[in-house]
């Protein structure tokens, strides 16, 4: 019997969205992390996809998961920078040193807020930017990754 691979994806979630669910639930919604993880995890399985997710406040545990990805056979990445997106030139380096196709998600219109949010360090090197879509913006990235690694 002939058994479909399974895709594996990446979810990254950088500095404070560690928080969702309290912080500015305004802006962010009242969904906690674990939730919208669990969530996201089950759609993947849907489609075939083995979605491994983690988030970190710390800039030098992304760089070192992005590059880790390549070993670990990852074929597409998902992240949301939080506001790693404005600064850190590291992440942008990692991930043109490991040329993983990846889409950049943010959950509020970051073009709608303080202009400073408006600067991207990755967004002229995904693959695809979803911005103000709230938590659904994270399943749309899911499908958008997963049709480009399978146009590939």
């Amino acid at each position: 019997m002939n058994q479909e691979k399974h895709k594996k994806i990446l979810l990254i979630n950088g500095v404070n969205l560690n928080l969702l669910g309290m912080r500015e639930p305004e802006i962010y919604g009242s969904a906690t992390l674990e939730m919208l993880e669990s969530h996201l995890v089950k759609c993947g399985k849907a489609c075939k996809i083995d979605l491994i997710t983690m988030q970190s406040n710390r800039e030098y545990e992304i760089v070192e998961t992005i590059h880790a990805a390549k070993q670990n056979n990852i074929e597409g990445i998902i992240i949301n920078p939080g506001a790693f997106t404005h600064t850190s030139i590291a992440i942008r380096d990692a991930f043109l040193g490991v040329e993983i196709p990846f889409v950049e998600i943010h959950i509020s219109n970051v073009f709608r807020r303080e202009s400073f949010r408006h600067t991207s360090y990755l967004s002229d090197i995904a693959s695809g930017v979803i911005v103000g879509c709230g938590l659904y913006g994270y399943e749309l990235a899911l499908l958008n990754i997963t049709n480009i690694i399978s146009n590939k």
